[in-house]
């Protein structure tokens, strides 16, 4: 039975209307169509005879299989056993990435005694036996696609093929069939491709790895890739930015699964917070200049040299010796973008490297850039980055 979507989940974006996802982090029961948990019969009502009630719909902790603490606390009252762990199966290929199955791997793996076990982790390939890691190790892999089958979460850690390499169609529907199932399907990294290629993020915002949201844009046009955040929680589907930024989504998953106190003892085992601060385009790299038109070349160079002053489109067409509607065409044919949106690109590029590479104030950086004051770098800067100058250069300070 396909489960109903449930409320939608992403990190570090704009809030956005219900079809696009709301914003993080609510703990919401973004998976409790997946579960059902049977109330214990109470003492008073045994006594009378009476029968015990009917299944009811899960809560956000008992979602998925999961058990919240309080009805885990409830359940050893009354002497009955703790649901079954929540099946984790991840689905991985040659060659995978070490890291991307790590992150899964520690978060939805054993954490010692003091942490209750909430989670079974398995893995699975297309075809089982040694599969090849990014690091030249292999991995034994004991079972099939036949293994998420009895998956109540189906994870895609990565896919690292050449461009243009097709999903294998078996992969695809394996995939497709979980979800049909009721099975909640996440991706971490590129992973993205085969839930895109398994149909699952048609007409739906999804996140990849900053360097492959071009790419999957252009093969699966269908999905609305977004390049900035660090995952998007569908409730039966998810996907994530890099490796890293798949410990985000798993915590995250965690925390609706079982309650944000869970997920923070969790995140303390792992030495980590159980949010970041930004967005995935601050790791990016600054873009290097890219081959334009001859007719926009010379102006782009003498804007790069005026960053620090207050030029406008007027000034612009002024110097290129168009009108303005004439160079916004151009901008808009050969670089996809409006000259002001250029220019401030430029400016948030150029402040990135003297955050990194100085100790220059912000305010000092502003009037250097262009943008005038410090409050109005902040504001520009968290709105392309989604973090403050601040955190980016405790983040990516480069001493000498």
């Amino acid at each position: 039975m396909t489960p109903r979507p449930s409320p939608q989940h992403h990190h570090l974006a704009s809030p956005l209307p219900p079809s696009q996802g709301t914003a993080v982090p609510p703990r919401a029961s973004s998976a409790a169509a997946r579960g059902t948990a049977t109330p214990v019969r109470t003492a008073s009502a045994a006594s009378r005879g009476v029968p015990a009630p009917a299944p009811v719909r899960a809560s956000s902790g008992a979602a998925r299989g999961a058990a919240t603490p309080a009805c885990t606390a409830s359940a050893a009252a009354h002497g009955v056993p703790e649901p079954p762990p929540h099946r984790v199966v991840a689905l991985i290929s040659a060659p995978q990435s070490a890291l991307a199955l790590a992150c899964a791997t520690e978060v939805f793996g054993d954490h010692g005694p003091d942490v209750p076990r909430r989670y079974a982790f398995g893995i699975c390939a297309e075809q089982p036996g040694p599969i090849r890691t990014q690091a030249g190790y292999d991995l034994l892999v004991t079972d099939g696609l036949d293994a998420l089958e009895q998956a109540d979460t189906v994870l895609v850690p990565g896919w690292d093929q050449p461009p243009g390499t097709d999903v294998p169609p078996a992969v695809a529907d394996a995939v497709r069939q979980a979800h049909r199932r009721g099975a909640r399907v996440i991706s971490i990294c590129s992973g993205t491709f085969v839930l895109a290629a398994a149909g699952l993020l048609d007409s739906r915002r999804a996140a990849t790895h900053w360097a492959r949201s071009a790419e999957l844009a252009v093969r699966f046009p269908q999905v609305r890739v977004d390049p900035a955040v660090l995952y998007v929680d569908h409730g039966d589907v998810a996907t994530s930015a890099g490796a890293a930024a798949g410990m985000d989504l798993c915590l995250h998953l965690v925390s609706t699964d079982q309650g944000a106190a869970y997920a923070r003892r969790v995140a303390r085992q792992l030495v980590m917070p159980p949010h970041r601060e930004g967005c995935q385009l601050q790791y990016a790299e600054l873009p290097a200049a890219e081959p334009v038109a001859d007719s926009l070349a010379p102006l782009l160079d003498w804007l790069a040299d005026r960053l620090d002053e207050p030029v406008t489109v007027a000034d612009m067409a002024l110097h290129a010796q168009v009108s303005a509607r004439t160079l916004t065409r151009r901008f808009t044919e050969q670089l996809g973008i409006s000259p002001g949106r250029w220019l401030l690109d430029r400016r948030i590029d150029a402040t990135r490297a003297l955050l990194e590479e100085t100790d220059l104030p912000v305010e000092t950086i502003a009037h250097r850039v262009g943008l005038s004051s410090a409050v109005n770098l902040r504001r520009r800067f968290h709105s392309a980055l989604r973090t403050t100058p601040a955190a980016y250069r405790r983040a990516f300070r480069t001493k000498p």
